[in-house]
């Protein structure tokens, strides 16, 4: 049995949930994601969509379960969504609609992410996401301090289930593995000297 969340992980996200990812970092999210969900996972992007996932440059155990699904037209996308989220054996379901998501829709697909008992992730474009979401993520990358460093800016800015937060993410796309980094300080105030 798939553990609900994992407590004290600020990114598990909730099975039998449907969450959104937004920003220039919604992909590197997605992949975390996929990395540390067991199981068979699905993408579902549009036929058109110009950039797909490479197999062989995914993290480590993510290309031999990952299933790309690419539909024509948002219709059809929508439909495969739905049907991947009812899909019991599923362990997470990724798409990339183009339009906004009504409430309707975003309903639909938490009626079956409970169905399937399935996690859902849906990456949207800024500001198109749905009402009926679990948690809405604000991805961005960040400037290297090192040649080595993939720093990544998580926002959690929609949770019905908790509070709103954001963290600082040294991820390097290869594992499930990643490092919290400090948040750095700027002092207001020169340093008191010792007596």
């Amino acid at each position: 049995m798939r553990p609900e969340s994992v407590p004290g992980d600020p990114f598990s996200l909730l099975r039998k949930r449907v969450h959104e990812a937004e920003g220039r970092g919604r992909r590197a999210f997605a992949l975390f994601q996929a990395a540390r969900h067991p199981g068979p996972l699905v993408w579902i992007l549009p036929s058109h969509a110009p950039e797909m996932p490479m197999l062989r440059g995914l993290p480590r155990g993510v290309g031999e379960r990952l299933h790309l699904i690419r539909p024509v037209g948002e219709t059809d996308l929508l439909w495969c969504v739905e049907e991947a989220l009812r899909a019991d054996p599923v362990s997470l379901v990724i798409a990339e609609p183009q339009k906004p998501l009504a409430l309707t829709v975003g309903r639909r697909l938490q009626l079956a992410a409970e169905a399937g008992r399935t996690s859902g992730l849906m990456l949207i474009r800024q500001e198109a996401g749905s009402n009926a979401t679990e948690t809405r993520w604000n991805c961005e990358p960040l400037p290297a301090t090192a040649a080595d460093s993939t720093l990544q800016r998580w926002s959690l800015n929609k949770n019905k289930n908790g509070t709103l937060a954001h963290w600082t993410v040294n991820w390097n796309g290869t594992s499930a593995a990643f490092h919290m980094v400090s948040e750095a300080r700027e002092r207001h105030e020169p340093a008191e000297p010792p007596h």
